[in-house]
């Protein structure tokens, strides 16, 4: 008797489950979902895309080794120039709270020039940060530097990220000029 209660269970479970699959299938053909930028998700699928992305990135991006010469200030001045012209139009500058590509995108672009929350170390921030400048993430914006882009010259913009948050206004102006004879610009 006990293992006919069990084939039961079982039974039970694998037509739950099948019951489960058809409607997350129903669902997703129903179109129901809001897909635009201006409809907020609800809060667990936020919750869900959140965490799915910061796992995913914390994966991927534990193996990387992040240069010992991170610091440098050809690094800092290499990467500021590049994140004027590549970033800061969605991560924003020193003194500027919004732009234009901050109040159409969802999810809003991180802010850079504030202190990244909860990120851990140094290094695993930085790590993180290569990841996604080297990756991009899907669906949201962010998209991969690395098919134009070497790592050395990813490696400047992390360096730079990692000053950003102390720069003024002024000093972003004087870290991300370019000279005229440099041909990095976009």
């Amino acid at each position: 008797m006990p293992f006919t209660k069990f084939l039961s269970c079982i039974k039970c479970l694998a037509v739950a489950s099948a019951v489960a699959v058809a409607a997350g299938v129903a669902f997703i053909y129903s179109g129901f979902y809001p897909m635009g930028a201006d409809d907020r998700h609800t809060a667990l699928t936020f919750w869900a895309l959140e965490t799915l992305r910061e796992r995913s990135i914390a994966r991927a991006s534990a193996g990387i080794e992040v240069p010992a010469n991170l610091d440098t200030p050809e690094r800092l001045l290499a990467g500021g120039a590049d994140y004027n012209d590549m970033c800061a139009g969605c991560h924003l500058k020193p003194g500027r709270t919004e732009s234009d590509f901050t109040l159409g995108l969802y999810p809003v672009p991180p802010n850079l020039t504030q202190v990244a929350p909860g990120r851990g170390d140094p290094e695993a921030q930085a790590r993180h940060r290569f990841w996604t400048i080297k990756h991009g993430i899907k669906a949201s914006g962010m998209p991969a530097w690395a098919p134009e882009h070497d790592d050395e010259r990813i490696w400047n913009m992390v360096a730079f990220l990692r000053r950003l948050p102390d720069l003024s206004p002024e000093q972003y102006q004087i870290l991300t000029a370019r000279g005229s004879a440099d041909s990095g610009h976009h």
